[in-house]
């Protein structure tokens, strides 16, 4: 997510702290956090199919889904 975005979402939840947000606020605060929870969980997503498993036998196991 860009920084413009990320600041803009800290600069409304500082605002709404001090007073309440206009309607158009809220709807622009409640997407911007849902495309930050969006790429929060792909990054999540694509860190834990790289994430690898040893056992002390020195198998290991992929976290990836199996389809």
């Amino acid at each position: 997510m860009e920084k413009e975005k990320i600041d803009r979402i800290n600069e409304l939840a500082r605002k709404s702290k001090l007073s309440p947000l206009s309607d158009e606020e809220k709807a622009e605060q409640a997407e911007l956090r849902q495309q930050y929870i969006k790429e929060i969980r792909a990054s999540f997503g694509a860190t834990l199919d790289n994430t690898v498993i040893q056992y002390p036998d020195g198998s290991r196991k992929s976290l990836k889904k199996d389809k």
